[in-house]
C-alpha cells in the first residue's frame, strides 16, 4: 500500500503538470547575483611571493576560498570574473610558460578549477606571445574577451568581444576591452596580425549589437584600463590608454564597470551621458582584494527582470585562508616553481640597490647597463631601474633574484639614434624624475606635491614620486652631467663618450635600450627624442634572441662570481646642493632609518 506522503507527492506533481501556468508563476520573483572580480593577479595563483621567498595574505587560493563560501550562500547566485593581466609577473607564470610549457597549460588548468565564467585579456598577457595566449585562450573553460583587438587580415575580434552569462533567468552581458596603447609598449613580434582599436570604438559598436540582439538585462565592462582622465567627448577613436571613465560617459548602457591596469583600488559612482547612473571598482592587484559588485534583479508586470539596486564593495583576502583543495590539486605544481625559483646561478661580491639609482650611479642599474652594452656591442645604453625598492645581499644570487634585477619579460633591442636625439631622450628622462632646484633647500626629486607645497606621502608616510620609476633612464656609454639648476629640457651636458671619445650630436649611434623603450613605452623616444612612432620600427638594427631576464640569468651563471660597481659616468649638479637633497629625498622616500 503506498504511504500518505506518496500519494501527496503524486497529487502535487499531477497538479503541476495540469497548470504548467503554475509553475511559471513560482519562478524567483527576485534574483540576487554577486559579482566577483580579480584583477591583475600577475600569476599570483598561490599564497606565497617566490621572487621574495615570503607568504603572502592575497591570491588566486585565497580568492578560491572567498568564492567557494558566496556560492554556498541561499539566495545567490555568483559570477567569478578575472580582469587581465593574468598570465605574467610571478616566476610561476614564466616557468610554466618558457621554462616548462605543457598540454594542458598550468594556467588554464588553476583557472578552470576556480570556475571563472569570463576574463579580459590584458597588455602582459599579450607580451607572452602568440604560442602562449594562443594556448590559453583555446584550452579555458570560459570566454577571453577583448572586444578591441581585432585580427588584422579579417577585421573581426582576435579574441571573443563579449559573452552572457544566465543566473535564474537573468541576462548578465560583459564586454571586454583592453588599453590599446599595447603596440607602444611590445615588439611586433608579440602581436603580429593584431590591431588594436579605441576602447570608445568597440564598445560603442558592440554595445549597440548587444542591446539589439540578446536584450540583456545588465551589461557589465569588464576593462583593462584605469579610470583614465574626465574630459569631454572627443570623438569615436580617441585613445587613451586609460579610459574606463571616458567609455562609461560616453557609451550608455554599461551598469557596472570593473577597472584595472593601473593597479588603483576604486568604488566610485558617475552619472554618464544619459543620466544614468554607472558603478565603477577595481580591486588591488596580486588578490590582495576583489571587486563585488551586488546586482538585485525583480520582475515586472511583463515577466522581465528589471536591475532595482546595485551595490559595490571591496572585500580584502587577508581574512581568508588559502583554499585547502585548492593548494592540495596543485601542491606538485607549486613544488617545481619552489625548484625553479631555487637553483642558485653565482656568488654576488657586493650588495646591490635600486634606493641608489635615483641620485646618481647605481650598482644596480649599471649591471644591466653593462649586460645590455656586451649583448649588443651598443655605442650607449639606457636602462632604468625596474624595482621601486629592490636589494641584493652580497651573497648567493638565486635564481628568483633574477625576477628582482629584471621584473619585466623585455627583450634588448639596438636602435639607431643621433647624437641630438640621444641628448632630447635624456632630457626627456630626467624632467620625469628631477625637480628643478632654486636653492639648497629645495627637494632633489619630483614628488606628488599637496596644494601646500609638500610631499604627498602613501600609508607609511612615505613620498611618492610625480612619475613612475621605471621610466628613470640614465646613461652608460657616455660622460655626462645633469644640472637641476636649469629647468628641464637644458640640463643634460654630454662631455664625451666613454674613454674620452668626441661625441657629436649629429653622429648616428647604436643605442641598447629595452623592448619597452624601444617599442615607444614611456615616450621618451617620441615624446621626448621626437621620433614618430611609425618610424621607431626602422631604427631598430638588432633583436636578442631571449628575455633579457635569462641573458642575465646565463651571464652570472657563468661567472659565478662577480662584484658590479657604480660606473662613475654621471652625476647631478651642483653637487653642494645636491648632497644634502638626496639625504632628504631618501629619507622621505625610504624612511629616516635610511
Amino acid at each position: 500500500m503506498k504511504s500518505f506522503f506518496t500519494l501527496i507527492s503524486t497529487t502535487i506533481l499531477v497538479f503541476f503538470l495540469a497548470f504548467p501556468g503554475f509553475v511559471m508563476c513560482v519562478k524567483a520573483q527576485d534574483v540576487n547575483i554577486k559579482v566577483i572580480t580579480t584583477s591583475d593577479l600577475h600569476a599570483a595563483f598561490f599564497p606565497w611571493d617566490f621572487t621574495r621567498n615570503t607568504p603572502v595574505q592575497g591570491s588566486l587560493a585565497h580568492v578560491k576560498a572567498y568564492t567557494d563560501q558566496q556560492r554556498a550562500v541561499d539566495g545567490q547566485q555568483v559570477i567569478l570574473l578575472d580582469n587581465a593581466d593574468l598570465i605574467q609577473g610571478q616566476p610561476t607564470s614564466y616557468y610554466f610558460n618558457f621554462v616548462a610549457p605543457r598540454e594542458p597549460h598550468f594556467i588554464a588548468e588553476v583557472m578552470n578549477y576556480t570556475g571563472f565564467d569570463a576574463a579580459s585579456v590584458g597588455n602582459h598577457d599579450v607580451e607572452m606571445g602568440h604560442e602562449v595566449f594562443n594556448q590559453l585562450n583555446r584550452e579555458f573553460d570560459f570566454p577571453w574577451l577583448a572586444a578591441n583587438i581585432l585580427h588584422v587580415r579579417t577585421g573581426r575580434p582576435y579574441f571573443k568581444p563579449y559573452t552572457i552569462i544566465e543566473r535564474e533567468g537573468v541576462k548578465v552581458a560583459v564586454i571586454g576591452l583592453v588599453t590599446p596603447s599595447v603596440p607602444n609598449w611590445l615588439p611586433r613580434k608579440l602581436w603580429e596580425g593584431l590591431e588594436f582599436v579605441s576602447m570608445y570604438s568597440a564598445a560603442s559598436y558592440w554595445m549597440n549589437h548587444i542591446q539589439e540582439k540578446e536584450k540583456p538585462d545588465a551589461v557589465i565592462g569588464l576593462f583593462h584600463s584605469g579610470k583614465g582622465p574626465n574630459i569631454d567627448y572627443q570623438g569615436d577613436e580617441i585613445y587613451l590608454e586609460n579610459a574606463a571613465l571616458y567609455v562609461g560617459r560616453y557609451v550608455p548602457g554599461f551598469d557596472v564597470i570593473f577597472t584595472a591596469h593601473d593597479h588603483r583600488e576604486r568604488n566610485e559612482t558617475f552619472v554618464n551621458a544619459q543620466n544614468e547612473e554607472v558603478l565603477m571598482l577595481g580591486g588591488r592587484p596580486y588578490g590582495n582584494s576583489v571587486a563585488v559588485a551586488d546586482l538585485h534583479f525583480s520582475r515586472n508586470s511583463n515577466n522581465e527582470f528589471v536591475l532595482q539596486r546595485k551595490e559595490a564593495s571591496l572585500v580584502s583576502m587577508a581574512g581568508y585562508e588559502p583554499c585547502p583543495a585548492f593548494m592540495q590539486k596543485f601542491e606538485d605544481d607549486m613544488q617545481r616553481v619552489f625548484d625553479f625559483v631555487d637553483k642558485p646561478l653565482g656568488v654576488l661580491g657586493s650588495p646591490m640597490s635600486t634606493r641608489d639609482s635615483y641620485f646618481g650611479n647605481s650598482s644596480f642599474t649599471d649591471f644591466i647597463h653593462f649586460l645590455q652594452m656586451q649583448l649588443s656591442d651598443a655605442d650607449v645604453s639606457f636602462a632604468a631601474p625596474l624595482s621601486f625598492d629592490a636589494t641584493l645581499a652580497a651573497d648567493t644570487l638565486f635564481m628568483r633574484d633574477m625576477f628582482q634585477l629584471y621584473p619585466f619579460e623585455n627583450y634588448l633591442y639596438v636602435m639607431e639614434l643621433t647624437g641630438r636625439e640621444i641628448i632630447d631622450f635624456l632630457e626627456y628622462s630626467y624632467g620625469l624624475w628631477l625637480n628643478t632646484m632654486e636653492d639648497a633647500s629645495d627637494p632633489l626629486l619630483l614628488f606628488r606635491m599637496d596644494e601646500q607645497g609638500n610631499p604627498i606621502t602613501d600609508g607609511r608616510g612615505r613620498a611618492r614620486f610625480q612619475h613612475a620609476f621605471f621610466n628613470f633612464d640614465s646613461a652608460m656609454g657616455l660622460d655626462y652631467t645633469v644640472d637641476v639648476s636649469k629647468p628641464a629640457g637644458s640640463r643634460v651636458t654630454v662631455k664625451s663618450l666613454a674613454g674620452g671619445k668626441t661625441f657629436d650630436k649629429e653622429q648616428k649611434y647604436r643605442v641598447a635600450i629595452n623592448s619597452y623603450r624601444g617599442s615607444g613605452g614611456g615616450g621618451h623616444l617620441t615624446e621626448g627624442a621626437g621620433i614618430a612612432h611609425e618610424l621607431l620600427e626602422s631604427r631598430i638594427q638588432w633583436v636578442s634572441d631571449h628575455d633579457l631576464r635569462s641573458h642575465i640569468a646565463a651571464y652570472i651563471e657563468s661567472r659565478r662570481q662577480f662584484a658590479p660597481q657604480p660606473a662613475g659616468n654621471w652625476k647631478i649638479i651642483p653637487e653642494a646642493w645636491v648632497e644634502d637633497a638626496a639625504k632628504r629625498d631618501r629619507n622621505l622616500l625610504f624612511g629616516a632609518q635610511e
